[in-house]
């Protein structure tokens, strides 16, 4: 049977980053005190350096830029959807009468 995945919190991965950026210690100094996998605070250290802004946004959330990017598509498809709605109106109106 497979352990279940843990979830820490975004404090948690905050304190991880401080420890090994503002105290100077190792990835696996930190590992072996917290009991938590290397790769774990590896990966973290990586997210964090990547964006230290906005990292460990969490689960479902994204980045600013990443929802104004999915609100501008939304956008554009929904005025393309409404543009094709007025064209075909625009065709039956025209229409020569019998």
């Amino acid at each position: 049977m497979t352990k279940p995945r843990k979830k820490y919190t975004a404090e948690f991965k905050q304190e991880i980053i401080k420890l090994i950026t503002e105290q100077g210690k190792t990835v696996t100094e930190v590992a072996r005190s917290i009991d938590v996998h290397e790769g774990v605070i590896s990966r973290l250290v990586k997210e964090y350096k990547a964006d230290n802004q906005n990292a460990f946004s969490g689960k479902g959330n994204l980045k600013p830029e990443d929802k104004e990017l999915r609100d501008l598509k939304k956008k554009i498809y929904d005025l393309e959807e409404e543009n094709a709605i007025l064209k075909k109106a625009v065709a039956i109106f025209t229409r020569p009468t019998k």
